[in-house]
Order: C-alpha cells, then sequence, then structure tokens
C-alpha cells in the first residue's frame, strides 16, 4: 500500500492578514463537524445533492453581522472546513485547509475539544478534494503541490477565475432562474441547482434579518436611511429581477459570495446600465453612486484574497459605452481615493477609448494607486482570438484574473493548475537529470547527456527542451485529471448556474456544462533562463572563454572562488536592454514553451491550454528553492518576476525595457504582466513624456502594463522604520500589496527592480 501523501501546507499566496471569524471558537468547531456530518452521511447522494446539503450547514449560518459602513449586505465567513472554489478563501470543493486547521485547534484549551479536532483533521485527509487530487499526482521527484518550490514543478487542483454571467443574473432574478431551470429535464443537477437558489433565497433573508438588527440600535438618519433601502432591496430582489443600480449591487454582491467567486469581472457592463438609468430619473446623484462604489471597494479589500478582487472596465465589446464610461469614471474616482491593495481595478482600453478615461487613469496610477492595471485591446482581443480559437465578438469578453490569466467571462474555465520553473528544469540538463539543489534525480525517463558531450549550443539546447517536452507532458495530464477529480466530488452548483452552458446541457461546469474548458500553466524563471542560454551561447560556443563544465562548476560552487567567471557573465547582454541576439533568444524559448503548451492542450481536447508569464511571489518562493544559475543569479536568490528583467539587468532606461517586453507575441500566451517603477517627480513633472513612452509601447504591441510610483529611498527607509509607511502600496507583480507586510526578501525582490526618474 503507497503511503498517503500529506498535504498539510501554504497552499496560496497570503499576504493580507484575514479578518477573524467573529463566532465563538467552540461555535466554529461545531459547524465544522456539522458540515462533516452531513458529507459522511450524502456519501451515497449524487455528487450535487451533496453539495446543496452540505451548502445549507453554512448558509446562511456564516453571513457576518453587517459592518457600521456597508451599504450592501454580505460578509462572509470562512472555517478551515468547508466549501469553495479557490484557496484564497478558504479551499476547492469539499476542502480542509489543514495547517490552518492546526492553527485553530492550537486556539483551544480543553484537550477533549482538540481531540475533536484531530477527528475532522483525520476524516479529511481521505475526502478533501485537492488531497484526493494529490494522492495521484505527486511524487518524490517531478511533481509537488502549490506551493512546495523543491520541485521543478508543481500542480493542484483549484477553480481559480471564475467570472460568471451576472448579466444573466440581471436579466432573470433569481425567480427567473428558477422558471429556467424548471424548464430544463430535472436531472439531478437541474434539481440541485433549484435547491440551491431556493438556499440563496434564505441567505437573502437572513440579510433582512442583519439589518433589523442594525435598525434596532441608535443610529444617525442618514444610517437609517441608508439601512432602510438596503432592506427594501433585499425584500425586492428576493422576488424581482433588479431595477436599480443598488438593487443589481446588492444581487451581484450576494450571488458572488455564495458561489465562491473571488473575481468579478466587467461590472461597468453589468451595472452601468442601471447606474445611468438611476442617474438620469433622478432616483441618485454621481455622488450617491460614488458611496455605493466605496462601500463596496472596503467589501472587497476585507475579503482579503491578496491576488483577486478583480474588477474590469473599458474596451470593446461593450453595448452601451455611455453608461459603461459613466460606470468607469465613478470607479477611477473611488480608486484614487481609496487606495485600498483589492479590488484589483484593471482598465481595458483601444484607440478610441475616452481620453478622459485615460487621464484619470494615469492620475490615479500616479497617486501611488498602483491601480488601474492596463491592459491593451488592440493587442489581446487579436491575439485571444488565436489563442483560444474564438471569433471576435466571443473574444472581445477576455478578462484577466488573480495574477493576469485570462478567461471569457460567463464561457470559460481557465484556472492555473499546473506552474513549470523553466530554470530549474534547464538546471537538470547541465547536471545530468539531477537538481544541483538537494542531488535528487528529478529527468523521470528523459536520458540527460554527459555535460562535456554538448559540442554546439543547438545540441545542449536540444537536450533543454526534450526536458521541457516531459515537464509539458506532465502538465497537460495533471491539468485534465484536476477537472476529472473536481467533476468526480462536486457540482460547483452556483457557478454553473451562471455560466454558459450548464442549464441548456443540463450539465454541471466540469461535467461537459461549461462551454470552453479550458486552463492556464504558470512558467517561472523564463528570462533567468533566456539569459542563461545566451550567456552560455556566447562564452562557450561563440567566444570559446570558457567549456559549459567550466560555467556549470563556477554555478554549483554558487560562484565562490569563481568571481570571474561571475562577472564575465553578467557583462553578458541581458533581456529588457533591447539587445537584439538576446531578446531574440528569449523569444525562442518563450514560443517554445508557449506553443507546446498549447499543442498539447489542443491534443487534449481542451478548449485552451495556454502558458501564463504571471508572478505571484512564486518568482520569490521558487528561487529560494532554486541553485545558481548560469545568468549569474546566485543560489537562492529570487527569480525574474513575470515577464519582465532580473533585478538589476535592465540597465539601458525604460525605452528598452519597454521594446524589450513587447516582442513576445501575445497570441501564443493567456496573460502576461509586465511591471515598472517610477518616481512620483517623473509621474507628474514630466507626464507628457511618460504617457509618450507608454503609447510607444502600446502601439508597438504591449500587452499589459502595471506600474508602482515611489520615490528614490521610500522602499529603503519602510525596511528600515515600518512603522512609518502602514499604506504604502506597491505592485508585486500579479497584485498589489502594502510594502511592509511582504517579508524581506519579496521587498528585496521589489527593490531590485529599476526605478525609472
Amino acid at each position: 500500500m503507497m503511503a498517503k501523501i500529506n498535504i498539510d501546507g501554504v497552499q496560496n499566496a497570503e499576504v493580507s492578514k484575514k479578518i477573524p471569524c467573529e463566532k465563538p471558537l467552540l461555535e466554529q468547531l461545531e459547524i465544522m463537524e456539522e458540515y462533516t456530518r452531513v458529507h459522511s452521511e450524502s456519501s451515497k447522494l449524487n455528487k450535487a445533492f451533496r453539495e446543496v446539503n452540505c451548502l445549507k450547514v453554512l448558509f446562511p449560518t456564516l453571513f457576518r453581522t453587517i459592518d457600521d459602513s456597508d451599504l450592501i449586505a454580505g460578509r462572509l465567513d470562512f472555517l478551515p472546513i468547508g466549501f469553495g472554489s479557490v484557496t484564497s478563501i478558504g479551499g476547492v470543493g469539499h476542502y480542509c485547509v489543514f495547517h490552518k486547521l492546526r492553527a485553530f485547534k492550537d486556539q483551544l484549551e480543553d484537550e477533549k475539544d482538540k481531540k475533536r479536532v484531530d477527528v475532522l483533521y483525520d476524516y479529511w485527509q481521505d475526502h478533501d478534494v485537492k488531497a484526493i487530487y494529490c494522492q495521484d499526482v505527486l511524487n518524490d521527484t517531478t511533481t509537488g503541490r502549490f506551493i512546495d518550490c523543491k520541485y521543478p514543478y508543481m500542480a493542484t487542483a483549484r477553480l481559480s477565475g471564475m467570472m460568471l454571467d451576472y448579466n444573466k443574473l440581471m436579466k432573470y432574478g433569481v425567480n427567473g432562474l428558477i422558471d429556467l431551470l424548471k424548464k430544463q429535464n430535472p436531472n439531478d443537477f437541474i434539481l440541485a441547482s433549484i435547491e440551491a437558489l431556493h438556499l440563496f433565497k434564505t441567505v437573502i433573508d437572513y440579510q433582512v434579518t442583519l439589518v433589523n438588527v442594525q435598525l434596532k440600535k441608535e443610529i444617525s438618519e442618514q444610517r437609517r436611511n441608508d439601512l432602510e433601502l438596503m432592506k427594501e432591496d433585499l425584500i425586492f430582489i428576493r422576488e424581482n429581477k433588479p431595477e436599480t443600480f443598488h438593487q443589481a449591487l446588492q444581487l451581484f454582491w450576494l450571488y458572488a459570495l455564495c458561489a465562491g467567486c473571488i473575481n468579478y469581472g466587467r461590472m461597468d457592463i453589468v451595472l452601468g446600465p442601471f447606474l445611468k438609468k438611476d442617474i438620469d430619473n433622478g432616483r441618485i446623484d454621481e455622488q450617491e453612486a460614488y458611496r455605493y462604489l466605496k462601500s463596496l471597494w472596503w467589501m472587497i479589500e476585507n475579503r482579503r484574497t491578496t491576488v483577486n478582487g478583480r474588477i474590469i472596465v473599458g474596451g470593446q465589446g461593450r453595448e452601451d459605452v455611455e453608461a459603461c464610461d459613466l460606470f468607469a469614471k465613478i470607479c477611477l474616482r473611488v480608486c484614487k481615493d481609496t487606495r485600498y491593495v483589492e479590488p484589483q481595478f484593471t482598465l481595458r482600453f483601444d484607440s478610441t477609448t475616452d481620453p478622459e478615461i485615460m487621464d484619470m487613469a494615469y492620475e490615479c496610477i500616479a497617486s501611488g494607486a498602483t491601480y488601474p492595471t492596463l491592459y491593451n485591446d488592440d493587442v489581446n482581443v487579436p491575439a485571444t482570438m488565436y489563442s483560444m480559437n474564438l471569433d471576435r465578438i466571443t473574444a472581445q469578453q477576455y478578462l484577466p484574473f488573480g495574477c493576469g490569466e485570462f478567461v471569457i467571462q460567463g464561457k470559460s474555465v481557465g484556472t492555473p493548475n499546473t506552474l513549470l520553473n523553466l530554470l530549474k528544469i534547464q538546471q537538470l540538463a547541465l547536471n545530468e537529470g539531477i537538481d544541483p539543489m538537494d542531488g535528487i534525480y528529478k529527468a523521470g525517463p528523459v536520458q540527460v547527456k554527459n555535460i562535456d558531450s554538448f559540442d554546439t549550443f543547438e545540441s545542449f539546447y536540444d537536450q533543454y527542451k526534450e526536458l521541457l517536452d516531459y515537464y509539458m507532458d506532465l502538465s497537460v495530464h495533471d491539468q485534465a485529471y484536476s477537472y476529472k477529480i473536481m467533476n468526480q466530488e462536486v457540482s460547483f452548483l452556483f457557478c454553473s448556474i451562471l455560466m454558459d452552458d450548464c442549464i441548456s446541457r443540463e450539465k454541471a461546469l466540469l461535467d461537459g456544462g461549461v462551454q470552453i474548458l479550458g486552463g492556464t500553466n504558470e512558467t517561472y524563471g523564463n528570462i533567468n533562463s533566456s539569459d542563461a542560454l545566451y550567456a552560455i551561447k556566447t562564452l562557450v560556443y561563440d567566444q570559446k572563454k570558457y567549456t559549459l563544465r567550466q560555467l556549470n562548476e563556477a554555478c554549483l560552487k554558487n560562484y565562490k572562488g569563481y568571481e570571474k567567471i561571475q562577472k564575465d557573465i553578467l557583462n553578458v547582454p541581458k533581456y529588457g536592454n533591447d539587445h537584439k541576439e538576446c531578446d531574440e533568444l528569449a523569444n525562442d524559448l518563450y514560443e517554445y514553451v508557449a506553443k507546446g503548451i498549447r499543442d498539447r492542450g489542443i491534443k487534449e481536447g481542451m478548449g485552451y491550454y495556454l502558458i501564463v508569464i504571471s508572478n505571484n511571489q512564486t518568482n520569490t518562493d521558487w528561487g529560494k528553492q532554486t541553485d545558481a544559475s548560469l545568468d549569474g543569479r546566485n543560489r537562492t536568490v529570487y527569480m525574474n518576476p513575470a515577464n519582465n528583467p532580473q533585478g538589476g539587468q535592465a540597465k539601458s532606461g525604460p525605452t528598452a525595457v519597454l521594446n524589450s517586453l513587447c516582442k513576445f507575441d501575445a497570441k501564443y500566451h493567456g496573460g502576461s504582466v509586465q511591471n515598472m517603477k517610477f518616481t512620483p517627480r517623473m509621474m507628474h513633472e514630466d507626464k507628457e513624456k511618460v504617457k509618450a513612452l507608454f503609447q510607444t509601447y502600446f502601439d508597438n504591441g504591449g500587452c499589459q502594463l502595471m506600474v508602482t510610483v515611489v520615490d528614490h529611498g521610500v522602499l529603503e527607509d519602510a525596511q528600515k522604520h515600518p512603522e512609518n509607511y502602514p499604506d504604502l502600496i506597491v505592485r508585486v507583480a500579479g497584485y498589489s500589496a502594502v510594502f511592509v507586510n511582504l517579508s524581506p526578501d519579496i521587498q528585496a525582490e521589489l527593490l531590485s527592480r529599476a526605478l525609472y526618474d
């Protein structure tokens, strides 16, 4: 019998500190025990009915009291055991977050209560959805769980990036969706979905009860009016489709909470028409709309998912552009004024975007908000048409989520369940399949040649590609298998109801219901690997200054005693400086991996499977477990962030960096992020120059840009005196964070990036 694989440990990037559950510890324990009991006793039921039975344990019980500042209802707690879609809040399907359950146990005083937790821990070792997946996928050499960075490759089961069709929710309302379901063949999925929507009505009723509690308090007249409106609109949306902006906002928010969705999508399309109608009719003014959206911003911030919370405005594929732009402008005001790390506010734009919106976006970024992140539709729409094989109308609904992966709102699954460390794989090619960090053979069945046998650069590159092929084969299998296991255990009912074509096909999301079953593979160390390849090509095969063995020996010694070799390596041109040959090799490696992943997804029968060149601090975490590399990087040092140069290697100014960045053809990837740092002086005093710089980059094919604005010496001083910088926000890569909340190694990686003035 094989030993059980224990997946206990951190399962996602978590920088923002969670708000503790408001229920007492013993009540939390009772809820988790009840969830476990219901899960066990429902084991012989269809997965959809088992799911809805378990959801009834959580909803509405885990909804929190209404905060004094809330203008819409809906705050939801999560426990170490429960149901969800993503690891950022709770877990995946029927989940147990084992390290958080252990931390919960440590808070208990009575030994009998601690033993109750042990019983739960043991049960979920066999029933947590991700644990079931990992038993079949993880091993001791090639494949680790996310996040276990000893391995060249990590795999997980999650349903990240679900962007639901909230327009359908607005069009039909709750009762309309129930009627739509009743018209279908009454199979288990359909009947359970109807039951889930009735549970949603119970959630609405509970919110009314919570509002009534607040109304009994001594409150101001303004607060009483806000609560009365909240109650009135909750009662209305229970039975009717929304008619006002506030009703639409309330309905969307409660549904997103129940669905476990933490990225929200094109809210200008969903809410903009309601907003414009209310303003035109004099029901509300822009300041009142601002209040509502500011409250939404605060509630999203309070979910504290670190890398999520996407609200997206702008771009192609919007019917009522005027209404959408009105919504976008108010959001830009809120974003600039609040300066929260979430939501991840995103602006899609193209050559026809209202100049006022572009100016407002620039001023918001220049203020230090790090938002909005900028996505160029003139590049991304045609790129998505190719990469996902879509028509233009469908591709216009692309959305970045999390750290930058693309999905199609209401139509596709695109969760990144596989991750590759290209640099660690390259080191296997240099060391006969052995990872120099721990001496373990990690090349699987690939026969890796002795380093002295590579008599041409092409022969070494081919060996590296053979290893990449092996790991790409693992990736596509494990991505598809994650869907099989999740579908085996759960239906994701609330998500399925608002995803095409689950209702019409009468099937759950992963059971053949979703219109486009895609996926993404996060790649790391891309630029370190290409810079290393260029150093090898230059120093060994072109200049013949060293043998490959000599370079590798220096690397294995972490360059101690080999400082001249390291200096020579560092003096070889690096990506990010607009060097033609270096950038061409970086692009060659990029296209090999990107096309390899995409082609494997097509052969697997997936709607799409694409690499995403993102970053969520995994470049730093994986760097700590990656040996010194032939780009001159030392052992355990962070790897390059996303598509950007390695820290300290971009030495030719911002124009050169942006020229390098836009050389990767966007049609081969499923999302890529580019980070830059500018001083406030440059953003304000050289405003027109910076705008021209950005415009040239986008005109030349730049697909995306994220900007941190910070002054000289500020980050360094924040390291020394964190108490003085509680609100200093920086863009880590695919997410923003308060700088002083980041670990020292991630802070160091941010400091290594060029600051332009």
